[in-house]
């Protein structure tokens, strides 16, 4: 039985839904062995068990933090040689497609990212050039490393829990690794809204709202989804740029997108055509949107997202 490595970062409390696809799709490959970064609450350890990890690996140091992605990389590597995995998973996020790469080069291993699936062979699904087509690719080399887009793995507990192990790794850090430090943080004020990547439902606007984002919050928060935007709303200064969908922002597959305001040109396309669900709002009907929405409304959005929101408000008492 293959052994498939998941690297899991600071979860904290509570693994991310993000998380549990990761562990769903390692257990459907193989034999699952977790590599964490951070503290192992016990939640966390409850949480290994009911999803049939075998073990959950350490790093013997604990300042992996307070570097760049080097170090990082260097565990996951002594982590992956030491359990013998073949196949070594990873959130699709920045860091770690950074991570993924750089475990590609000291594993000589091939490197996919972008994954939306993956067969029981190891063959990697990915949908590429703004979503027009979906390829298949595997690695030829004897470890392959993959990083999954959220919200295309239904997570689902094993049928029998398992007590996995824990482990310590060696961490061979060395002075290039550890070259670039992290000096200070700063935390990032929560929006009490969900994660834009890891959220179900996404309601994007751009520059239709013309800097109101009023209407579009109103819904998210309805609707207890997160909230997207067009790179030429972040540009203008609407939103934070850390909302921006599209090809030079965040990729994103939630099960319900709604675009309001947005003329879905090909590189807002490319960070949202494989949501499941894309309901596009604009008052241009020959807007390019409509041609891979589901479902189109022609009309002002400072109209139709408000009733909108009434009705939902509604239907929830």
């Amino acid at each position: 039985m293959a052994k498939v490595l998941v690297f899991i970062d600071n979860p904290g409390n509570a693994l991310k839904k993000s998380s549990l696809e990761l562990l769903t799709l390692a257990r459907s490959l193989g034999e699952s062995v977790v590599a964490l970064n951070g503290e192992l609450h016990n939640e966390v350890t409850a949480t290994f068990g009911e999803y049939g990890v075998s073990a959950v690996l350490r790093p013997s140091v604990q300042d992996l933090n307070d570097y760049l992605v080097a170090p990082k990389a260097a565990y996951l590597a002594a982590a992956a040689q030491g359990a013998g995995a073949t196949i070594v998973l990873l959130d699709n996020s920045p860091e770690g497609k950074e991570v993924a790469a750089r475990l590609g080069i000291r594993l000589n291993a091939g490197v996919i990212t972008d994954v939306i699936g993956v067969d029981s062979d190891g063959t990697a699904h990915k949908s590429v050039l703004a979503g027009s087509y979906n390829t298949a690719c595997k690695a030829t080399t004897p470890v392959s490393v993959l990083t999954l887009k959220a919200n295309n793995v239904t997570p689902e507990p094993a049928a029998a829990p398992s007590a996995p192990e824990v482990v310590t790794v060696d961490v061979p850090v060395g002075s290039t690794d550890a070259a670039a430090r992290i000096t200070a943080r700063e935390q990032k004020v929560a929006s009490g809204r969900p994660d834009l990547t890891d959220a179900r439902i996404v309601v994007a606007g751009g520059r239709g709202l013309d800097g109101d984002f009023g209407p579009v919050e109103e819904l998210a928060d309805a609707l207890g989804a997160a909230v997207g935007a067009s790179r030429a709303a972040t540009d203008a200064g609407w939103i934070s740029h850390d909302a921006q969908v599209g090809q030079t922002g965040k990729t994103v597959s939630p099960q319900l997108y709604i675009s309001a305001g947005i003329s879905g040109a090909i590189q807002q396309k490319a960070g949202m055509q494989t949501a499941k669900v894309i309901v596009a709002i604009n008052k241009d009907a020959e807007s390019p949107v409509f041609e891979i929405a589901d479902f189109g409304i022609v009309g002002d959005l400072f109209d139709v997202l408000p009733q909108a929101t009434a009705e939902i408000k509604k239907r929830k008492g």
